[in-house]
């Protein structure tokens, strides 16, 4: 292969973007179909119901979206009742995000599904195909980070 052509098949980056996009968009049809809910907003609710109360920065930071989506997802669930804002007691740009009753009840109903989805995904892998999986995406989200630090 001559060394001026990408072979996108084999480029890592573009393989790990394939296989999230559709990984995401195959477990986005269920929780779509049982909450109603977009990907920013699953992850959104996910976020919080995992860490508790966070500011949108936070949540951003967190979860790789942008504000704009992170700020759509929060109306739309603050519609719903699942999510509430408070604004900071000492600086009052910054708003705190919590979920509410509704929203830690859809928090804990969202569970089984997200954990059944990847069973389904890792069952056709060894234990130490999943091991191996699990290692990798560790090394190179480190890998990742620590780049980023230095740049």
């Amino acid at each position: 292969m001559a060394d001026d052509i990408l072979a996108l098949e084999s480029f890592l980056p573009y393989r790990l973007n394939r296989l999230a996009d559709a990984m995401s968009r195959e477990f986005s049809a269920i929780y779509r179909q049982k909450l109603g809910i977009t990907r920013p907003e699953w992850r959104l609710l996910a976020t919080l119901g995992q860490y508790g109360t966070m500011t949108a920065t936070q949540v951003g930071r967190h979860s790789a979206m942008h504000k704009t989506r992170v700020s759509r997802a929060v109306t739309a669930l603050e519609k719903r009742r699942w999510v509430a804002r408070e604004t900071d007691g000492t600086d009052r740009r910054v708003e705190h995000l919590r979920l509410t009753k509704a929203g830690e009840d859809t928090y804990r109903a969202m569970v089984p599904p997200a954990r059944d989805y990847e069973a389904r995904m890792m069952a056709g892998l060894t234990p130490a195909e999943q091991a191996a999986v699990a290692a990798g995406l560790g090394a190179l989200e480190a890998a990742v980070i620590s780049h980023n630090r230095h740049t």
